[in-house]
């Protein structure tokens, strides 16, 4: 029973949490301690979508800042 009591609640994975792990993961400096935590508590299918959306964003604003800087 005692070792019932000493596990911490998990809490639900949120979308902002996705967003935040995926943002670290583009800086690429992390505890290795966090990422684990991290990964399990999680929802992969958030990881994937914000993972696309943010390399979308990622292309999209270096063609423009690409396509800025030639046009002058």
């Amino acid at each position: 029973m005692s070792g019932e009591l000493s596990q911490k609640p998990v809490r639900q994975a949120s979308f902002w949490r996705s967003v935040k792990v995926v943002a670290w993961s583009f800086v690429g400096i992390r505890k290795n301690s966090e990422s684990v935590e991290d990964m399990a508590r999680v929802n992969p299918f958030h990881i994937i979508v914000v993972g696309i959306g943010a390399a979308i964003v990622m292309v999209v604003s270096l063609v423009v800042l690409v396509n800025w800087v030639v046009a002058k």
